[in-house]
């Protein structure tokens, strides 16, 4: 038997059918159809629709705002003169803005050229940066960034990197700008050449956020990050220095009130942001002109400060300084372990004032004459700075005075008084115990004279 008969024979077998019996399927039992749901349309809730109505609206805004943007995608080259010039470097093409300024340049009243004269000891003692002094200062590096935000942080862009140095005591001011974002890397290595020929940094707050976020960007765009040099930041030292005059220490203040600088048509801070991010939608390159002036000034600032400060420093007290400033230069000096610099610093500033800085000025001279030893001129001096202080900084000078009187001169009653006015500068359990210690002694003292005048001669 062939395979197809056997075949044959095998199919048609059933279940309890026998072989070569036909096989005739039953037909299928017809299937009722099964009836499609009835679809209305969805009634959304009141809630539902507010919603829908509040993206639409958000999504309008967002198109008008930004449509044009979005629609082009990558930014293009912006139209108009850029506010840089290109240049080809070995590591790609990046985006220059320069100008030399002469050695008899001022920024305000002060000569840039000045910075220069500012010896590294005086420099280090000034900044209380002791490793600060054995820095040449003829090849510092100023810096000073302006970014897509204040954030900090990975999403913050450096888009200007102002530098400037001396040559010969010519400044040159070297503006790196980023043209597109995404092409940080040559701008970065840029920025790492001129730091390998520089002996320190100097910025205003670099320390807190333009150097930590460059060396955020050196990371992610995966750039050496440069060797980091000795930085000094003049927004402390010009906090220690001019803390007294109650204006603040924002960059602006100082250029106003210390070099009498005022700037003309300035670009707000605030505002420099969004003026890029409209550069990178296709604004006119030169509509970032007034953003790298304000860079610009930005660094003259620090050479003028730097040099301000360093003289000023120098000169323990020159007549005609405002003395709050003076008083500052002696806290510095004082924190500087240089008590013959804080004394004169100190002296000028009580010579120059009638009140309170007076009164101040009086208490740092009293504590530097109880340092070297000299009580009487101590107690002297708190005496003259009662005479001049507000009723807020009384208290502090009891207290001294009380110390003085105790332990220096042995002047109980005095000592007594003055500690009985100490409140609220010492109060409390150590006040309590301070008087009646004293009035023990004096106790006891009267009773020791009492008995000297009863003996018999």
């Amino acid at each position: 038997m062939d395979l197809k008969r056997k075949l044959a024979r095998l199919g048609g077998v059933g279940p309890g059918g026998k072989p070569g019996a036909s096989a005739t399927p039953a037909p299928a039992a017809p299937v009722a159809p099964v009836p499609a749901p009835s679809v209305e349309p969805a009634v959304p809730s009141a809630e539902q629709a507010a919603r829908v109505a509040m993206l639409r609206r958000m999504l309008g805004e967002l198109t008008e705002r930004h449509g044009t943007a979005l629609r082009r995608g990558p930014p293009q080259p912006p139209p108009g003169p850029l506010p840089a010039e290109p240049r080809t470097t070995p590591h790609g093409v990046i985006h220059v803005a320069e100008r030399l300024l002469s050695p008899e340049h001022h920024h305000g009243s002060a000569p840039l050229a000045e910075a220069l004269d500012a010896e590294a000891s005086l420099v280090a003692s000034l900044a209380l940066q002791p490793g600060l002094a054995g820095v040449d200062f003829q090849r510092m590096l100023f810096l000073d960034t302006e970014t897509t935000g204040l954030a900090g942080g990975t999403g913050t862009v450096p888009f200007l990197v102002g530098l400037a140095w001396f040559e010969g005591r010519s400044l040159r001011v070297h503006q790196l700008f980023l043209r597109r974002l995404g092409e940080e890397a040559p701008l970065l290595r840029e920025l790492a050449a001129r730091m390998a020929q520089a002996s320190c940094l100097v910025t205003f707050n670099g320390k807190s956020f333009d150097w930590p976020l460059l060396r955020t960007r050196f990371v992610l765009n995966r750039v050496p990050v440069p060797t980091e040099l000795p930085h000094l930041d003049l927004l402390h030292c010009a906090r220690r220095v001019f803390k007294h005059r109650g204006s603040g220490t924002r960059l602006v203040h100082l250029e106003e009130q210390v070099l009498g600088f005022h700037r003309v048509g300035d670009v707000d801070g605030a505002l420099i942001p969004e003026l890029y991010f409209r550069f990178l939608r296709g604004a006119e390159g030169s509509a970032l002109t007034p953003v790298l002036e304000h860079n610009v000034n930005d660094l003259l600032l620090l050479a003028a400060l730097l040099g301000l400060l360093a003289r000023r420093f120098r000169a323990s007290g020159a007549e005609g300084e405002d003395p709050r400033d003076l008083l500052g230069f002696a806290g510095v000096a004082l924190r500087a372990r240089d008590p013959e610099r804080a004394l004169a610093f100190a002296q000028a500033a009580a010579a120059g004032d009638s009140g309170a800085v007076r009164a101040e000025a009086l208490a740092l001279a009293s504590r530097l004459s109880r340092r070297g030893g000299d009580v009487q001129t101590a107690v002297a001096n708190l005496q003259r700075a009662l005479a001049s202080a507000r009723k807020e900084q009384t208290a502090p000078l009891h207290l001294s005075l009380a110390k003085l009187y105790e332990h220096g001169l042995k002047d109980l009653p005095r000592a007594l008084h003055h500690a009985r006015l100490c409140p609220p500068a010492e109060s409390g359990e150590a006040l309590r115990r301070r008087v009646e210690r004293l009035e023990r002694k004096l106790s006891k003292a009267t009773r020791a004279s009492t008995l000297d005048l009863g003996e018999p001669l």
